[in-house]
């Protein structure tokens, strides 16, 4: 029990902590772009158009909603992340682990849609999404049921491929790769499974992006409209326009972004009005 509560102590915690960095990343992912590029620098000095990085952008929102305004969202936020400690348990095996996994993101997959669409909300400048009771009363009346579950299935594909991914890749690593008689065996497993969780997210990053589109995809949201995002008919429609784009990894890097080629953003347009 006491397990249990200093898990969900520390990551609520962590949470609280990564909240304006995900409030970024969900609008950069929607393809909201408030601050023209600027000429700078890449990683090996080359000069490019970049698009403002995570501070930037962080510091445009506190200047219009405030300090307070980076947090939005934490509320259904947090209930997602204590709801998903607690279904999920403890598991070892990969299977009872994947089960565990696929019923901690059902059922807190609403708290995920309203927490998306109550960030998403900062680009028209829209109230819709405001408190927890109010958004979810909202949600049924519109959209009924199914709205609660806008873009679950490319959550819970990423999901599942991450965690098969993550764990075979563990172990081969710690089965082939690491020499059972290293006095740090656990230490090294330990980071051994940390470095693969990072190579299985990167490589499944694209299911969490059509996820989150496909959640604020025409909920009534200046966000989830053209220009910033056109309308989907289903998950794979999104996915075909991504990679047609060559947007598989938008919001990926909130560093050194880089202007793709050719792509034209809203505050370009509004430059040009």
């Amino acid at each position: 029990m006491a397990d249990a509560a200093s898990q969900v102590l520390l990551g609520s915690g962590l949470t609280i902590l990564s909240q304006p960095l995900m409030y970024v990343k969900v609008l950069i992912q929607v393809g909201y772009e408030p601050l023209a590029p600027t000429i700078g620098r890449n990683i090996f000095g080359r000069q490019v158009c970049q698009l403002p990085g995570l501070f930037c952008y962080a510091q445009h929102i506190a200047s219009i909603d405030g300090r307070r305004g980076l947090f939005t969202g934490l509320t259904p936020r947090l209930c997602s992340g204590v709801l998903g400690t607690v279904v999920h348990g403890k598991v070892l095996q990969t299977t009872r682990e994947m089960i565990a996994r696929s019923a901690a993101t059902l059922i807190t997959h609403p708290f995920h849609v309203i927490t998306l669409r109550s960030m998403v909300q900062f680009i028209g400048r829209e109230s819709k999404y405001c408190g927890l009771c109010d958004s979810i009363v909202t949600i049924y009346r519109e959209e009924g049921i199914l709205g609660f579950f806008a873009g679950l299935i490319p959550r819970l594909l990423g999901d599942i491929i991450s965690l098969w991914l993550c764990n075979s890749l563990a172990y081969l690593v710690n089965t082939y790769a690491l020499d059972s008689g290293v006095s740090t065996m656990n230490e090294m497993k330990s980071y051994s499974q940390a470095v693969t969780g990072f190579f299985a997210s990167m490589l499944t990053y694209p299911f969490v992006l059509v996820s989150n589109l496909m959640a604020v995809n025409n909920c009534g949201l200046a966000g989830g409209c053209p220009p910033y995002s056109p309308i989907y008919s289903s998950w794979i429609d999104c996915w075909c326009t991504l990679q047609k784009e060559g947007n598989m990894s938008r919001g990926n890097s909130l560093f050194f972004r880089k202007v793709p080629f050719g792509k034209t953003y809203c505050c370009d347009l509004r430059m040009l009005i």
